[in-house]
């Protein structure tokens, strides 16, 4: 059954295959990004394509994004958040502002693009909501203090959206990627470094970003492989809560689970001593 997707930083890396693979199956799809030029480039013409200029940053440009859609589709079934950057860095090597900044993009603008679409699906009574997090929103990692923050918080903002939206047949599903090819990396496109020359880091933070920058083009993930399987289980009957996309990703997560069992083992009793006594006030 065609959808109406709605499709947030269409205009480079996974989003312009998240359309592409969206409207290969049918579905219309509303293309959103800064620059709606610099989408149609990247994604081409199509019947089915709206492209929708939008800052996820201001919440009146999602209302008039949101506007603009059902303007032209009649309604939003699914709303995939991908837009997002990265400011990496040691923590105090990332000023306030970027730390700041880091927030509005990838935590708060969500909330906004969420927000301004929710509405529209429970007049509807069903829709999708879909956030691509990262596998830095389940584990933490060196060098990422700022980007897994942000995406520690769209995990636990997801977490707790479900149970608010169920009742009106919204469903949730949060998607964490490993390394796949994108433009993440691209300095200048995603990729802020830090500012802060704190000399204690110094000789850290520039094999980090030799590192780092070493790394684009050389991701293991194909992220039009992960488009496709995103729109596979949006179209599937039953959206799980949660995606983890690459086998780098899983490994990592099976890891860390293993982590936490043995950290729980470790201080079981310590744990289980805390409740009241039975016969204390």
């Amino acid at each position: 059954m065609a959808k109406v997707w709605f499709v947030t930083g269409a205009g480079r890396g996974l989003g312009v295959d998240i359309v592409r693979k969206a409207l290969e199956a049918g579905h219309s799809v509303v293309a959103t990004g800064r620059d709606t030029d610099k989408v149609l480039r990247a994604i081409g013409a199509h019947d089915n394509l709206l492209a929708v200029a939008l800052d996820i940053t201001d919440p009146k440009a999602a209302t008039a994004a949101a506007t603009a859609a059902v303007d032209r589709f009649g309604r939003i079934d699914v709303l995939i958040n991908n837009a997002g950057n990265f400011y990496a860095g040691y923590f105090e090597n990332i000023t306030p502002e970027h730390f700041r900044a880091q927030m509005e993009t990838n935590f708060f603008g969500p909330l906004n693009v969420t927000r301004a679409i929710l509405p529209i699906m429970r007049a509807q009574r069903g829709g999708q909501v879909i956030t691509v997090t990262s596998l830095a929103g389940l584990i933490g990692q060196e060098f990422v203090a700022a980007y897994a923050a942000s995406k520690f918080a769209l995990e636990g903002w997801m977490e707790c959206l479900r149970f608010d939206v169920a009742p009106f047949g919204i469903k949730t599903m949060s998607v964490e990627p490993g390394f796949f090819r994108t433009e993440l990396l691209v300095e200048g496109a995603s990729t802020i470094w830090p500012e802060l020359p704190i000399e204690d880091y110094a000789e850290r933070t520039a094999q980090t970003v030799r590192a780092w920058s070493s790394m684009n083009g050389l991701q293991s993930g194909d992220p039009a492989k992960l488009a496709a399987a995103i729109v596979r289980l949006s179209d599937s009957k039953e959206l799980p809560l949660r995606f983890i996309g690459g086998a780098d990703a899983m490994a990592a997560v099976e890891a860390n689970l293993k982590k936490l069992q043995g950290e729980i083992d470790a201080q079981r009793a310590l744990s289980s001593s805390l409740a009241i006594e039975s016969g204390r006030a």
